[in-house]
């Protein structure tokens, strides 16, 4: 039987983590220094459940600055940089789906 306090994540292939920005809710990707980058290129890539985790942990630690951080399956292109694999990630990748009218 599994303690309820351990945690558990299913990881199939690379992953990355990702929030929105506090100020702004731009969608953020977790770099591997800690800091939050808004081109999923610069993720950091876990494979396995233990380093999804970690960094899942870090992302929970700044919610200061962005908020409700989650795993995000990815694939790798030729250059090794992660690349949305679904189309939810695709759509925050590519910005709102809706103008945005800045002028106030």
């Amino acid at each position: 039987m599994t303690s309820p306090l351990q945690r558990k994540l299913k990881i199939n292939g690379p992953t990355v983590v990702t929030a929105n920005r506090l100020a702004d809710g731009i969608s953020v990707w977790l770099a591997a220094d800690g800091s939050w980058s808004e081109t999923i290129a610069d993720a950091a890539v876990g494979t396995t459940s233990d380093e999804v985790l970690r960094l899942l942990d870090i992302a929970h630690a700044d919610e200061n600055t962005a908020v409700g951080a989650y795993s995000a399956s990815v694939r790798l292109s030729a250059e090794g940089k992660p690349e949305p694999a679904n189309l939810r990630e695709r759509i925050r990748v590519a910005g709102p789906t809706i103008f945005l009218n800045n002028a106030a």
